[in-house]
């Protein structure tokens, strides 16, 4: 099983450790495309702080993610699974996990990243600051940019077992699964169920969307679930306790859509 997540926008940062070696990432295949990205981010942010918040996103009050990203090939990296956080990471809880689910999250988790294209939670990465959103002046939009690179790498990655798609639309824009492969792949949707004057509405979850997406795997990873197709997952998922509805595709090339459906949101 093959799980892929989007990053959190915030970035632990600090510790202590090697700067960034970017012959040490997984995917080597990735090595050129992530070189340019790092390049012109470097630059762009080392010449030109008022122009790299604009193509940045960011506030006067974020300049200092710009110095960061300045700084990017000479500061402390660490492990992707301690930069990354936020509500999905939180709830994930991978520091947390004993050693075999651990172990199984190492091989199996992979990240999506607008600079990096995509990590392995044990890549050693410095903290950073650069959505899949963002459209530099030089490569474009991140998303389209990446399309061709992991079109590349991906297939491999994903061998021949299920692919669990926990992506937000702007990091699945950078890969979308094609032919036999899109055909073992599921998607999930959180969905909020309420009764309301006896009839039952359901709304889609958005941020709580991520924590449930982050329990959701850590339950996978201790329960040493081990699915290889969507519909074992779905039936995994219900062992755990999850109410699942699985749309599926009408056609073999196509994933899988899987609703989740909550009564609390936390």
């Amino acid at each position: 099983m093959l799980v892929l997540l989007p990053p959190s926008e915030g970035k632990a940062a600090g510790g202590s450790g090697a700067p960034l070696d970017p012959g040490a990432l997984s995917l080597p295949g990735l090595a050129g495309a992530r070189a340019a990205v790092l390049d012109e981010l470097v630059e762009l942010c080392a010449g030109d702080e008022p122009k790299a918040r604009e193509v940045l996103g960011l506030s006067e009050g974020l300049r200092g993610e710009v110095a960061k990203n300045a700084a990017l090939r000479s500061a402390v990296a660490r492990p992707a699974g301690e930069i990354y956080t936020g509500v999905l990471y939180d709830a994930l809880d991978l520091a947390g996990l004993p050693d075999a689910a651990r172990a199984t999250a190492e091989r199996s988790l992979l990240v999506f990243s607008g600079l990096w294209g995509a990590v392995r939670i044990t890549d050693a990465i410095p903290s950073y600051r650069c959505s899949m959103g963002v459209k530099l002046p030089g490569l474009g939009a991140l998303g389209a940019y990446w399309r061709a690179p992991m079109a590349e790498v991906m297939p491999e990655a994903a061998g021949d077992g299920l692919v669990l798609d926990l992506r937000s639309s702007a990091y699945a824009s950078a890969w979308k699964p094609k032919g036999e492969l899109a055909g073992r792949t599921a998607t999930v949707r959180v969905l909020h169920s309420q009764m309301v004057d006896g009839v039952e509405k359901r709304s889609v979850v958005s941020h709580f969307n991520k924590a449930t997406k982050g329990r959701l795997v850590r339950d996978l990873l201790l329960a040493g679930a081990v699915p290889g197709s969507p519909a074992e997952l779905v039936e995994a998922l219900r062992e755990l306790g999850y109410v699942v509805e699985a749309r599926e595709p009408g056609k073999p090339a196509k994933a899988w859509a899987l609703d989740v459906v909550v009564t609390q949101i936390h």
